[in-house]
């Protein structure tokens, strides 16, 4: 029997202990039970529309997700032949690229050199190739640990079979897993915790709906614009871009970056740069005047610096599947934090006793 709080927050404790030593057990299996939970909570309020209706829960639920796999099938069809070529060719570009970016910031180069130290100019004036040479291993490192952690052929084969199963289960049970979920809550604890849960599901919803719609609008506006101004890889650049706009500000400027050196090669003239520096521009004006404060607003109440944090902490522990954990974890140790310190404020730790003498 559980006497003291204080043993319930060690069994908490425990708990906590427990499921992360499980994730790091099975991290390695756990990609499609991932993305099926996470398709199922994204498609959960269709369903409820769907329900009210007048459809049952299970043909609402599979409606939707035949529809749902039904189009990204489709899109994948439509564009992997194309991304493919691109993505293969871009790959065996890279070289070129360095060497054509190297050559063409060489007359800035030559002009820091002049106003630079000695030391620095004896730092600075080596192989030329180590210019470049770092950047291409952080991106071919990347590019490693996606293949080997999230698209290794196991992990691959087991998103096309067992993800859609694991989304029409969860998704056709998921009001059924809620009830059953609120019915193990502490009945002394049950208030507050589902006032927590709730502005978990809040923040979440926000940011990951609102986000995750945010990133397809930019796929497509940047794959296309990129392509209409003539840039080569432009549609698998701009895709790339706006999927890693997931990470606020760090994946445009990743993209803007790799798109600049690919300007770079194929014109050599700063104009062209400028236009692809527009286009990103462009983009950002989109998404902070008119997509954020439509899709997400100021509800998530997730700081861009945590959610980078949370981002390269879950990929680096637990790889793809980190990142695909990352952004509820941090969403549910934010509203946590906040809860807890809402709760010191209103406490007598802070305000102190009624009766103390406050005199020095």
């Amino acid at each position: 029997m559980i006497e003291t709080k204080g043993q319930l927050y060690w069994i908490w404790l425990l708990a906590l202990i427990v499921s992360i030593s499980f994730l790091f057990l099975v991290s390695s299996i756990l990609i499609p039970f991932v993305a099926g939970l996470a398709v199922a909570y994204f498609l959960d309020p269709l369903a409820d529309k769907l329900e009210a209706f007048g459809l049952s829960r299970t043909i609402a639920t599979v409606c939707i997700v035949t529809l749902f796999f039904a189009v990204v099938i489709l899109m994948v069809i439509l564009l992997f032949p194309l991304l493919q070529d691109q993505f293969i060719r871009f790959l065996d570009k890279i070289p070129s690229l360095v060497q054509n970016f190297e050559q063409w910031v060489a007359p800035f180069k030559e002009s820091l050199l002049t106003r630079l130290s000695s030391a620095k100019l004896m730092e600075l004036s080596g192989d030329p190739k180590s210019f470049g040479g770092p950047m291409v291993q952080w991106f071919g490192n990347i590019l490693k640990g996606i293949l080997t952690g999230g698209l290794a052929i196991f992990n691959a084969i087991s998103l096309v079979l067992v993800t859609p199963v694991v989304s029409f289960y969860l998704l056709r049970d998921w009001d059924k897993i809620v009830v059953k979920i609120d019915s193990w809550l502490p009945r002394d604890f049950a208030l507050s915790i589902r006032i927590i849960l709730v502005d978990i599901d809040k923040t979440i919803a926000a940011f990951v709906r609102g986000q995750g719609s945010i990133c397809l609008i930019l796929a497509f506006f940047y794959g296309i614009s990129l392509t209409i101004i003539g840039l080569d890889f432009g549609l698998i650049l701009g895709i790339a871009t706006g999927l890693i706009s997931f990470v606020p500000y760090f994946g445009m400027l990743i993209g803007m970056a790799a798109a600049v050196v690919v300007a770079i090669s194929q014109y050599g003239e700063f104009l062209q740069v400028v236009i692809v520096l527009a286009v990103f521009g462009l983009g950002q004006v989109i998404e902070s005047m008119f997509l954020i404060p439509k899709l997400v607003g100021e509800r998530v109440g997730l700081h861009a610096v945590w959610v980078i944090f949370a981002l390269m902490l879950g990929g680096t522990a637990f790889g793809f599947t980190g990142l695909l954990l990352a952004v509820p974890v941090a969403a549910t140790i934010g509203v946590l934090v906040r809860f807890f310190v809402t709760q010191y404020l209103k406490s007598d730790l802070y305000l102190g006793s009624p009766d103390r003498d406050r005199s020095l």
